[in-house]
């Protein structure tokens, strides 16, 4: 690691250490998030609500990619950014390559499946005869043809950040991302491929993004430790199991988003089509207050495991608690702007009165989760960070699916299409408050520790000492 990086971990002031880190990841989430929203944006230009209907029911499916990105891209950091903390290089090389290829294999393996078995999953998620065809044809090219460079763009660019490089890292991210809003309108209207030329644009940028993080590891070898060469692919040392258990969470987090997803469009479908349109919308403007959260939560992983690897818990609970203040505050504004401009928002996707007043009524109950999220979030990754797996997962699993769906069933029962939203903040908000309980005892714990002093040299002391 360079030395300008290493002092970014050990010395530099705190908040401008977490700046340094988490602004570039909260950059590259809000440009990844607006071109998730550019597909829905522009395919809603062509005036079918059916389409705008079926990229809503093909993103639970599209968000697997990025549960194994997380697998493998969080978990990795994780254990990178640990690894480098007690000076051992090795094992971070070994575990970049683990996660690199195992991750490729693994969502070739699920893209070939989704097209195997498409007449069997796209009904499952809530497809019907005005909404299969545009589904399947936007899912062959997202993840038949596009899943390997999806999930690689994404995981890439979490291991480039535990080497410090966060400003790399996200660029790689926001090239992608301005690269579909470019391609979005050249395929969707150009060549008048509606909502297939969505799907191939999201496969081409992700493609090229994922080749300027490969071209990003080849030209920086001699200064990172993250490498592309098999030979350093090792299942030793507890590193499938460390990332594996360490990135979970965040995966099951997506998966359970999935179920919630599905679930919550299968009871919506009993309404109308623009019901489920409307949802579709809403959430994705509302992935701007997720995409902020999990940007500083996620931007902090390699500041927060140097540290705690180091020994040096004054400087972990310092770059906490600025995390914390940061989150809370931009979450906070987030949210009173989205509650504000819904109407606006959504009708810029769609000019359909019916679906503008499911999205609008929709956008402002879930926007109001955006100060629970930010919380829940920073303490998964602390979690995270410091190599804990039973805790994170638990409350991934409250977010979303462990208490959302089954207020789901009972809103739909009370109050129908209108009501069902009100499950999110619900669930959002009863994982903040079991998350504050299991992060108390570890932050009093980090308070009564008496520590070293900070950097390589006092995590390998204290390595020796636990030896």
């Amino acid at each position: 690691m360079k030395a300008s990086k290493t002092e970014l971990f050990e010395k530099a002031p705190v908040t401008r250490a977490v700046l340094a880190l988490v602004v570039p990841t909260v950059i590259s989430q809000i440009i990844t998030v607006i071109y998730n929203m550019a597909d829905t944006f522009f395919v809603g230009q062509v005036g079918d609500p059916n389409q705008v209907a079926a990229a809503s029911l093909s993103l639970p499916l599209f968000l697997v990619t990025t549960g194994l990105a997380n697998l493998f891209g969080i978990g990795g950091a994780s254990l990178i950014s640990r690894s480098l903390g007690l000076g051992d290089t090795e094992k971070a090389r070994k575990t970049s390559a683990f996660c690199i290829w195992t991750s490729a294999a693994v969502v070739l393996l699920y893209g070939l499946a989704i097209f195997a078995l498409r007449g069997v999953i796209l009904p499952a998620v809530g497809t019907d005869e005005f909404t299969y065809d545009f589904c399947a044809s936007y899912l062959f090219w997202t993840l038949t043809v596009g899943a390997v460079p999806t999930v690689l763009n994404a995981a890439l660019a979490h291991l480039v950040r535990a080497e410090g490089y966060s400003g790399q890292a996200s660029f790689g991210v926001a090239l992608g991302g301005g690269l579909n809003i470019v391609l979005d309108p050249i395929f969707i209207f150009g060549f008048h491929l509606e909502i297939t030329g969505a799907a191939v644009a999201t496969m081409l940028s992700n493609l090229i993004a994922t080749l300027y993080f490969i071209a990003l590891i080849l030209i920086k070898r001699g200064r990172f430790h993250l490498t592309l060469n098999p030979k350093y692919y090792s299942v030793s040392g507890g590193i499938p199991k460390e990332v594996l258990l360490v990135g979970l969470p965040s995966s099951i987090m997506n998966v359970m988003g999935i179920f919630s997803n599905i679930t919550l469009n299968k009871l919506l479908v009993n309404y109308s089509n623009a019901a489920v349109a409307g949802i579709g919308i809403a959430k994705k403007i509302d992935m701007l207050a997720f995409a902020i959260a999990n940007g500083l939560s996620q931007g902090v992983i390699p500041l927060i495991g140097y540290n705690y690897s180091a020994k040096n818990t004054t400087r972990m609970r310092s770059a906490i608690k600025v995390t914390l203040l940061l989150s809370l505050a931009v979450t906070t504004v987030g949210a009173v702007l989205l509650f504000t401009c819904a109407n606006p928002l959504v009708r810029a996707f769609i000019d359909d009165a019916e679906t503008v007043r499911y999205g609008s009524m929709f956008q402002r109950i879930i926007c109001i989760t955006g100060p629970f999220t930010a919380i829940t979030t920073v303490i998964i990754s602390i979690f995270q960070s410091v190599g804990q797996k039973g805790k994170p997962l638990v409350l991934s699993m409250l977010r979303k699916g462990g208490l959302d769906v089954p207020f789901m069933f009972l809103l739909d029962f009370l109050g129908g299409a209108d009501a069902i939203a009100w499950a999110t903040p619900i669930a959002d908000c009863g994982a903040m408050l079991v998350g504050i309980l299991l992060f108390i005892p570890l932050w009093r714990k980090m308070g009564r520790e008496r520590l070293p002093s900070s950097g390589v040299e006092a995590g390998r002391a204290y390595s020796s000492r636990s030896d």
